[in-house]
């Protein structure tokens, strides 16, 4: 049977409309988090979040929101161990999924909605290391010759939104909208937009690439907020602490930050009155944010796992684990970054007691995946940059090296949960794994390492650095 979306507010039907794609934890957690605040301050209340999904996989979530009229709770946690409770009611719609994604493209026609947002992970943009789309993965393929007047059944961000834009190019062909990344990605309204024109390009949509310059903005932004996959636990403690019984409860850290590029082409909320900060360039918050936090986070995920460890905070907790991510940053990524508007020692301090929190329960599995995609977007700058400035970045060698080892035990079936991710061959890494010398073919893979692939300074810091980590895991790991 068919579901029709879901309208929760009375006054649905005179807002403006903030369209998410990506039902995920992340966006409920956050970019939900800020619409909230607006809306129970009463500062701004015209705006109404659409909610929806780009696959299946989401379906359940969206109709237990449905059922629960959007609401759900979020359980924040400090360091320190203290919980808060709160009840979000920023979701106006709930958008059922089907194949053709009907309803999400009519939501995104509509002349009320002014931006989409959306979070679909890093390997979720499918661009290579020089930023072209990788068209030889399946579902980005298929979108390229997937029909956009309904018909079709898209099954990426590309196709979804060049659905999106050709439907609402002739409905309304007047109607500005934003285009709002939230993912991890360096520069990523920048590089969205340019792996849709691609898309469109490639696609032969000339009349739909000038509406889109002529009609939309990408505005680059920077989200930071850890918050694990919900478990079990988390709904049982927020029924013993509010009474409620809520299949969609979640957890984050008390830790919150948004950072965005005041370019919206069509309006939009008052965001600084919650607590976001709108900037004319986000490049430094980003570059600190992904090279300190993310690629961090990584170190730890990928270290973690090697020592048998199944969380976060227990890698970050221990001395010679949280010493690998101290060392990188500060002998590493300051030097790179410095100077900088930010407190890049104070950021680092502030990051890494985040990662001990040992309530957030975040683990190994989450973090370690999509490595793929955090080599290159991550780490590869610090190498690339601090070669190019005559410094020897050993400490930065150790998360590749890491993360090869990582990927050796992926291979012999000795990882203790499925490694995933988006834009991985695994044919491919199970044959550079069986090379003569694994450290020569990994540091040739072009996907990882662009123009540094090959390189004999990358290939001598990551087999010194691989040699260190089989000497650390020896050691009693």
């Amino acid at each position: 049977m068919t579901r029709t979306a879901t309208s929760i507010d009375q006054d649905a039907a005179d807002s403006l409309t903030w369209l998410h794609i990506g039902a995920g934890s992340f966006h409920r957690a956050h970019q939900a988090v800020y619409l909230n605040a607006l809306r129970e301050s009463g500062a701004d209340r015209r705006w109404q979040l659409a909610l929806a999904n780009i696959r299946a996989d989401m379906s359940p979530l969206l109709e237990a929101l449905a059922r629960q009229q959007g609401q759900y709770t979020l359980e924040t946690v400090t360091p320190q161990g203290q919980r808060s409770y709160q009840r979000i009611a920023s979701i106006g719609r709930i958008l059922p999924w089907d194949a053709q994604l009907t309803q999400l493209i009519a939501a995104g026609a509509e002349e009320r909605t002014r931006i989409i947002s959306f979070t679909v992970t890093e390997g979720g943009y499918y661009l290579d290391h020089q930023h072209q789309l990788d068209t030889s993965n399946a579902d980005l393929a298929d979108d390229l010759r997937c029909a956009l007047d309904g018909s079709g059944a898209p099954r990426t961000i590309y196709g979804a939104i060049a659905a999106i834009l050709h439907a609402r190019s002739q409905a309304h062909p007047q109607a500005a909208l934003t285009l709002l990344n939230c993912d991890n990605l360096r520069h990523n309204g920048e590089r969205f937009r340019d792996g849709l024109r691609q898309f469109l390009t490639l696609r032969g949509e000339t009349a739909l690439v000038s509406w889109m310059q002529a009609n939309t903005t990408s505005p680059n932004a920077m989200v930071d907020r850890i918050t694990p996959r919900p478990t079990a636990a988390v709904a049982q403690r927020v029924k013993e602490a509010t009474g409620i019984d809520d299949p969609c409860a979640l957890m984050g850290e008390s830790f919150i930050q948004w950072v965005i590029e005041d370019d919206f082409k069509a309006g939009r909320p008052r965001l600084e009155e919650a607590g976001v900060e709108m900037v004319q360039s986000v490049l430094p918050y980003e570059e600190a944010k992904i090279r300190i936090l993310n690629a961090s986070h990584s170190c730890i995920a990928w270290a973690g796992t090697l020592a048998g460890l199944q969380y976060i905070h227990e890698g970050t907790l221990r001395d010679d684990i949280r010493q690998m991510a101290y060392d990188y940053v500060t002998q590493d990524v300051i030097p790179c970054l410095t100077p900088s508007p930010i407190d890049l020692a104070a950021y680092r301090d502030t990051t890494l007691a985040r990662f001990s929190n040992p309530a957030i329960q975040d683990t190994n599995q989450r973090v370690a995946a999509d490595g793929y995609s955090k080599i290159p977007g991550f780490i590869r700058p610090t190498l690339q940059e601090s070669l190019a400035a005559g410094r020897d970045p050993r400490a930065t060698a150790m998360l590749p090296a890491l993360f090869l080892v990582f990927l050796q035990r992926w291979n012999a079936g000795q990882l203790p949960y499925e490694y995933q991710d988006g834009i991985f061959d695994p044919a491919a890494v199970r044959t550079m794994l069986g090379a003569a010398d694994p450290v020569q073919a990994f540091c040739a893979d072009a996907v990882l390492w662009g123009e540094l692939a090959s390189d004999a300074r990358l290939v001598k810091l990551v087999r010194e650095a691989v040699q260190r980590v089989q000497q650390w895991l020896d050691a009693g790991n």
